[in-house]
């Protein structure tokens, strides 16, 4: 998928990328890997609540099943 970057150097990520990683406005890390770029978002402390769910924020290390069932303990208690 091609894009494109303007003179202030702003890179434009098609809304389909967008919208399949999960990317909204807002800060995120840029890293150089080689001779490619890699985003990622920013972590937050905070829960966002999207269509009646609360969603976790992104980044950070992945959840396993462990903490999934924790959580959900947590909320029944």
């Amino acid at each position: 998928m091609r894009t494109t970057i303007d003179r202030a150097g702003r890179l434009v990520i098609p809304k389909e990328l967008r919208d399949r990683l999960g990317l909204v406005s807002g800060e995120v890390d840029v890293f150089a890997e080689g001779a490619g770029l890699r985003i990622e978002l920013v972590s937050t402390d905070h829960l966002v609540e999207r269509d009646g769910h609360l969603l976790l924020p992104s980044g950070g290390a992945p959840l396993t099943d462990d903490d999934v069932r924790e959580l959900r303990h947590a909320d029944q208690r």
